[in-house]
């Protein structure tokens, strides 16, 4: 019999915790997402409605943020960790392994809650509050306001939106259970302004990005009679079209519906002079034949079955190379030798 907690009784322990510490540093992965973000402010402001001493903490090398993520909550983050981090939980969200947050010294808290709802998560936490079945983090964060009896203020609400719109692809992917439709439809009641959202997240498209775009679709590669579709983009195609790193956001899911397709993959470049050579993977599964976490871990990466990424140094042909091998290996596994008889 297992001495582990269960989900349930974890939750308890979390807001006991939540409810007993008096100074919290927040924290969330690197080049944070939508449910990453939208997770981080509504921890925080979850927080502060207790009277707790929150800081938000975003890593100097995560800014500036994608813009459609830019809001005033997050200029108050903080990009180094306080003193008095040693006395301070530290609650970690939406990040499968501690290791994908640049600031090492985040371990070092009195206390360390690991909130997340990746199947993959490394279980780093003091505490780990990991629901695989939640649509998002932001849905768990969502779920502890209701076990502290927090309403949303109108920048949180929206905040906790944005994060289960994102992750949940428009309500469009497989983990958008009833559980995820509940909570839209409290944080639109509240006032979410839902066609505002969408209209800020998916139609308020800088040129470049668009550019961007039709230079990645140029440069459509097919592998296996189709079954990886893959685009690497270089970092001088966002110098020369001025385009931001972020602007390559969503170009992988463009590649996902290509019929088909079985894993789709963007490689790009990093643009910072420091970080030339280095990239950053983003794979994308369309069913449940290649769980693409698996193959994101065997770089350091993680994420879900049907969405993962990794970054790395090896160049773009290795990298071709290694996606051909790994998604090989699960769609046409070798079959296991027959059983060896034995003398009765």
């Amino acid at each position: 019999m297992s001495d582990e907690p269960t989900l349930a009784q974890t939750r308890d322990l979390v807001l006991e915790r939540v409810r007993r510490d008096a100074s919290f540093v927040i924290a969330t992965h690197e080049n944070p997402d939508g449910d990453a973000l939208g997770s981080l402010i509504g921890m925080h402001g979850l927080l502060t409605a207790l009277g707790k001493d929150s800081e938000m903490f975003i890593a100097p090398t995560d800014l500036p943020l994608p813009r459609e993520y830019r809001c005033a909550a997050l200029e108050h983050a903080i990009q180094a960790a306080p003193a008095d981090i040693g006395r301070r939980t530290v609650v970690m969200l939406d990040c499968g392994n501690i290791d994908r947050n640049p600031a090492a010294v985040l371990k070092h808290g009195a206390h360390l809650l690991n909130i997340d709802h990746h199947h993959d998560n490394t279980m780093f936490g003091t505490l780990n509050l990991v629901d695989p079945s939640a649509s998002c983090t932001a849905e768990i964060v969502w779920d502890l306001m209701h076990g502290l009896d927090v309403a949303p203020t109108a920048a949180i609400a929206e905040a906790l939106y944005i994060g289960l719109v994102t992750d949940t692809g428009r309500f469009m992917y497989e983990n958008t259970g009833p559980r995820a439709h509940r909570m839209a439809a409290e944080l639109v009641a509240t006032g979410v302004n839902a066609p505002a959202i969408y209209r800020r997240l998916y139609e308020e498209i800088p040129l470049a990005k668009l550019t961007l775009l039709g230079v990645a679709l140029e440069r459509i590669q097919r592998f296996d009679t189709g079954a990886l579709t893959l685009v690497a983009l270089d970092a001088e195609d966002f110098e020369r079209l001025s385009a931001e790193e972020s602007f390559s956001e969503g170009i992988v899911d463009h590649l996902r519906s290509v019929a088909g397709t079985k894993v789709a993959v963007l490689i790009r470049e990093l643009t910072a002079p420091e970080s030339r050579g280095k990239r950053k993977v983003s794979l994308r599964a369309t069913g449940d034949d290649v769980d693409v976490s698996a193959i994101a871990r065997t770089q350091g990466g993680g994420g879900h079955r049907r969405a993962a990424g990794f970054s790395t140094t090896l160049e773009v042909r290795q990298l071709i190379a290694l996606l051909r091998h790994e998604i090989a290996a699960q769609l046409h596994p070798a079959p296991s030798g027959p059983a060896v008889p034995t003398l009765a």
